[in-house]
């Protein structure tokens, strides 16, 4: 069976995470392959089965927090503590109005009902499409996202994108702890860094979503 196609469109949606030229080789935050995913998601979006389609697009303002720019005397991928938790300094990277920050044109973004811009807020970084990450008064405020997919009737999620290893698992975590039976397209994902897979599975595992492949055998 072709795990990728959900048995009641209706009920189900698609959440295409952050696929974004900085995010592809020779970008600002390069996944390791990135590039590799955009056709074959242009593939499940072409064939349909998806009612609902969710794109989500990190859209920093500049001198965002999570930039090491922001921190002198810091340097990409050291880590910070802010409002309490860990805080990995990125490259700048997704900056509005910047090409890097697009979504890319190689995906059908016409299939897409609704585009979740995040990161907005210069304070707070943002990973999940569900929910922020911690901001100063120590919450993780919701996009609004679920209740818009339950307001539509969906009860199933299927999540790919970039990076397997931050966003699009955050994103997982989150969809299944708001209550919706989430599938981690594993293939159609790509990391930051691979050394962090048996990570995130145990993550996923622990979170209950189901790792299955996006592309037909």
């Amino acid at each position: 069976m072709d795990e990728s196609i959900p048995q009641d469109p209706n009920r189900a949606a698609l959440l295409v995470v952050d696929v974004q030229p900085d995010f592809m080789p020779g970008g600002a935050l390069a996944t390791q392959g990135g590039d590799t995913v955009v056709a074959p998601i242009a593939r499940l979006l072409e064939r349909g089965g998806f009612r609902h389609v969710v794109a989500t697009q990190d859209w920093h303002p500049p001198g965002h927090v999570s930039f090491a720019s922001s921190h002198p005397g810091r340097a990409p991928f050291e880590t910070v503590e802010l409002y309490g938790a860990e805080q990995v300094l990125w490259p700048d990277h997704c900056v509005q109005g910047a090409y890097g920050a697009e979504l890319h044109p190689g995906v059908p973004w016409q299939h897409a009902d609704t585009v979740l811009r995040k990161a907005t807020d210069p304070r707070v970084d943002s990973y999940s499409a569900f929910r922020e990450n911690l901001a100063p008064d120590g919450s993780r405020p919701p996009t609004g996202l679920a209740g818009c997919l339950r307001e539509r009737g969906v009860e199933t999620l299927y999540v790919c994108g970039l990076a397997r290893d931050v966003c699009a698992l955050w994103s997982a975590e989150d969809g299944a702890a708001a209550g919706f039976g989430v599938h981690f397209l594993w293939d159609l994902t790509r990391p930051v860094d691979a050394g962090n897979d048996a990570a995130v599975q145990d993550a996923l595992e622990r979170a209950g979503a189901r790792v299955v492949t996006g592309e037909p055998a």
